[in-house]
């Protein structure tokens, strides 16, 4: 398990284009997959490696996500909960935003800004939290 000390440092700016960069991408995608029964998201220093790349369940696809250098340009509704982490033991009480835009990178290095709703906002703030070095 990485360290809470590594977990709240911010995480470096990732290049899609970059074969080590590209190769945590998918590093992180396989990790989530075969935790898939006790998580939904994770973010690269999750698994050693500050850079600013997350993955998440896109249930709505059908497929595990990745995001390279995402940013929230906006978030409305919001409201409060608890989360769980697969860095931490128990949950802790957050708040979140029911909606949220994201601009991000895709693997190809293409910037897209898309907006999610409902639980998959959820787990997108979780894990950008997580690149910025905040701990839920």
């Amino acid at each position: 398990m990485t360290s809470v000390a590594f977990l709240s440092q911010a995480s470096a700016p990732a290049d899609p284009s970059n074969d080590e960069d590209r190769a945590t991408a998918t590093d992180l995608r396989d990790t989530l997959a075969a935790h898939r029964g006790e998580c939904v998201g994770m973010a690269a220093n999750m698994i050693g490696v500050a850079k600013r790349i997350i993955v998440f369940q896109d249930k709505e696809n059908n497929r595990n996500a990745i995001m390279f250098n995402p940013r929230i340009i906006a978030g409305s509704d919001p409201f409060d909960t608890a989360e769980g982490c697969l860095s931490l033991d128990g949950e802790r009480p957050t708040t979140r935003y029911q909606s949220i835009t994201v601009t991000y990178q895709a693997r190809s290095g293409r910037e897209y800004t898309t907006a999610f709703d409902g639980f998959t906002a959820q787990i997108i703030q979780h894990e950008i939290d997580h690149i910025n070095g905040i701990i839920i």
